[in-house]
C-alpha cells in the first residue's frame, strides 16, 4: 500500500496527466486509458487511485480553478496601482496558449448535469468577480477611476464577458482573433472606469 504522501503525489501526477488528455481528446469520451497513456501508465493502475473517472475529472476541475484563480491572485497582489491590476486582471482573463484554459472550458460544460462541477464553476465566478470588484472599488476610492456603475456590477459585466470571447477562443472562432477578445475587454473596462487600458 502506498504511503499517503505517495498517494497525493500519484494523485497528482494523474490530475496533470488528465489535463493533457483532456486538451488532446476533450473531456466528452475521455477514458481511462487515455488518461493511462499520457501518464505512463497501465490502466489499472490509474483505477487504482481514481475507481471513477468522474472523480479524477472533479480533482481536475478543482485544480484548474484553484490554480487559474490563485494566478490572477498573485498577478495583482505584486502591483500597487489600480490600472495596471486591472490591466493585468484583463490580460490574464482572456485566454491565451496556456495549459488551464482549455481544460476549464472543457470542464465546466460538465457543470449543467454535475452539481459538483456547477459548484467549481460559481465558485471561479465569484472568486473573479471578487478579484475585479476589490480592484474597481478600490481605484474608485483613490478617484482613479470613475465609476459608471456599482464595482459589482462592473467586475460581473467584464467576468461574463471575458467568459464569453473564452468559448469562441476555446473553439477557435476564426472570427475573433485573441487580440481582438483582449480589446473587446480593455474597450469595456474603458467605458465603465474613465481609463485608459
Amino acid at each position: 500500500m502506498a504511503r499517503p504522501k505517495d498517494q497525493r503525489e500519484r494523485r497528482h501526477d494523474l490530475v496533470r496527466a488528465a489535463m493533457r488528455a483532456i486538451t488532446a481528446h476533450g473531456a466528452a469520451g475521455l477514458k481511462i486509458r487515455d488518461v493511462a497513456a499520457e501518464a505512463g501508465l497501465s490502466p489499472a493502475l490509474v483505477s487504482y487511485y481514481y475507481p471513477r473517472l468522474d472523480d479524477l475529472l472533479l480533482d481536475v476541475h478543482a485544480h484548474v480553478v484553484q490554480r487559474f484563480y490563485t494566478a490572477r491572485r498573485a498577478a495583482i497582489e505584486t502591483l500597487d496601482d489600480p490600472v495596471a491590476q486591472l490591466r493585468e486582471l484583463a490580460r490574464r482573463g482572456v485566454p491565451g496558449h496556456d495549459e488551464i484554459s482549455p481544460v476549464i472550458y472543457e470542464m465546466h460544460l460538465h457543470a449543467a448535469r454535475n452539481r459538483p462541477h456547477a459548484a467549481l464553476m460559481t465558485s471561479l465566478w465569484e472568486q473573479e468577480v471578487s478579484l475585479y470588484e476589490r480592484v474597481l472599488s478600490r481605484g474608485e476610492a483613490s478617484g482613479v477611476f470613475t465609476l459608471r456603475a456599482p464595482a459589482r456590477t462592473v467586475a460581473e459585466t467584464v467576468v461574463a464577458l471575458e467568459d464569453a470571447v473564452g468559448l469562441h477562443l476555446a473553439g477557435h472562432n476564426a472570427a475573433l482573433p485573441a487580440e481582438h477578445a483582449r480589446d473587446l475587454v480593455a474597450g469595456l473596462l474603458e467605458r465603465e472606469t474613465g481609463q485608459h487600458f
